[in-house]
């Protein structure tokens, strides 16, 4: 069987007057504590766009080569030092991971 590509997608909220401190330390703390998982291929974020009530204002996605990085990225060391620096810097407030899901790739199409 061939290794397919997989995609874990994060979608969280922060507190609208924490949102540029929430940003920043994604962008510049966060991601960087993550891509040192050599199985982690990228990752891309994004902003809701307009309104959509219930939804959340954040969506990551991390980009995997097989599904067996993936089953091996939540119990790496990488993540539990981004999960310790995560509660240094929030504790228990500033983030609401609204859910996660795992995703094989199908096929992909390219122009």
């Amino acid at each position: 069987m061939q290794n397919k590509h997989m995609i874990n997608i994060v979608a969280s909220n922060c507190r609208p007057e924490e949102e540029d401190k929430f940003n920043s330390w994604y962008d510049e703390v966060h991601i960087p504590f993550l891509l040192k998982f050599k199985g982690l291929l990228s990752v891309a974020r994004y902003k809701l766009a307009g309104s959509a009530d219930g939804q959340a204002r954040y969506l990551a996605v991390y980009e995997f080569a097989s599904r067996e990085d993936l089953d091996k990225f939540p119990n790496s060391p990488e993540v539990a030092a981004a999960r310790a620096e995560m509660r240094q810097t929030w504790g228990e407030k500033g983030i609401d991971i609204r859910w996660r899901a795992p995703y094989e790739l199908l096929r992909r199409w390219q122009t």
